[in-house]
């Protein structure tokens, strides 16, 4: 096994799946908060299509809301996965988990365990952090052992150059992708540590901080509806390439931090993202806009932004989920209902 990999899954064993954990640890949030939550961390969130909002967890598994109650599912309701990095929908309302134990499947009735790679392998290749579903219904799979796609029946590996390991990530590997995403031309923007590459068709291209790109280390990517692009990096902030020109954004442009996890755009075209120990920042097009521990926001190591089909704003983190209401953010606990 080349170093590269011993070292990643090494990494892998020490702190399984819970690297934002180790982050927020230098921000402790009071016991009594953490216990009120409907869970410590919220990696992602999703509304699916019939209006039920799905909380991906960093250790609690998957938590759906109905609107009315909370449904709590990990391995006693056949979930398998601890940490959920992705989710995603089918057009006929399938579910899809990307945990650090493959995919699970939900059709409505129960849950499904897919494995990228079956058998006595290096667990990196099912431990997933970036699902999407591309414009012909395949789903492409990034994990800490690079990329494949699904066709429903066949995982095929989508070879990817290697990176150099961040190992201030505490998981991480030399093979890993963060994101994927695809623009309105049908091309795949792979997320890495060595900064994103480009499929489009037959050819591989690579942006990097060598094109002006703010730092290698891609955690997410977003294609604005005004014809930009942003990128969240681990340990440079966020910039965006408009009209062939990158722009950081930084300290001048009233933006702290340098740790991005994600990024969103909502109904109007504000795209919002998270810092570490910086709450939520959102761009209206002119100015940006932080909501932190002043705008009740208490979470210094949000993960996800995400809006509904009310219209409302949602944000998740540690510790526990936010929701928006005018310019404030309501931590929404374990007690229901919600107001």
């Amino acid at each position: 096994m080349p170093a590269s990999r011993s070292r990643a899954a090494l990494a892998l064993v020490l702190v399984p799946a819970l690297l934002p954990v180790i982050a927020a640890s230098a921000q402790p949030a009071p016991d009594a908060l953490v216990e009120r939550q409907i869970t410590p961390f919220v990696r992602r969130i999703h509304q699916d299509q019939r209006g039920r909002l799905w909380f991906g967890t960093n250790g609690d598994g998957v938590i759906r809301y109905d609107g009315a109650s909370l449904a709590y599912f990990d391995a006693r309701e056949g979930f398998a996965g601890f940490a959920v990095r992705g989710i995603v929908e089918e057009a006929d309302g399938t579910l899809w988990f990307g945990t650090e134990r493959g995919l699970m499947r939900y059709d409505g009735a129960g849950f499904t365990h897919v494995l990228i790679k079956d058998g006595p392998v290096f667990p990196g290749f099912n431990d997933v952090w970036a699902l999407t579903i591309d414009r012909e219904g395949a789903i492409w799979v990034g994990t800490l052992e690079g990329a494949s796609r699904f066709d429903g029946e066949t995982f095929t590996p989508f070879e990817l150059p290697e990176t150099a390991p961040d190992w201030s990530r505490g998981v991480t590997s030399a093979r890993i992708v963060h994101a994927i995403r695809e623009d309105d031309r049908g091309r795949l923007w792979f997320a890495t540590n060595g900064g994103v590459f480009i499929r489009d068709g037959d050819e591989l291209t690579n942006i990097s901080t060598a094109d002006g790109l703010c730092g290698d280390a891609v955690n997410d990517v977003l294609f604005a509806r005004d014809g930009s692009t942003w990128f969240a990096t681990h340990h440079h902030g966020v910039c965006r390439l408009q009209d062939g020109k990158f722009t950081h954004f930084g300290p001048a442009d009233g933006v702290e931090g340098v740790e991005a996890w994600s990024l969103f755009e909502d109904d109007a075209g504000n795209i919002w993202f998270p810092t570490e120990g910086h709450g939520v920042y959102r761009f209206d097009g002119t100015a940006f806009t932080n909501f932190g521990p002043d705008n009740g926001l208490l979470s210094g190591a949000v993960q996800c932004v995400a809006q509904d089909r009310s219209g409302r704003i949602w944000a998740g983190g540690y510790p526990g989920l936010y929701r928006r209401d005018g310019e404030r953010f309501v931590n929404l606990t374990r007690e229901l209902p919600w107001p």
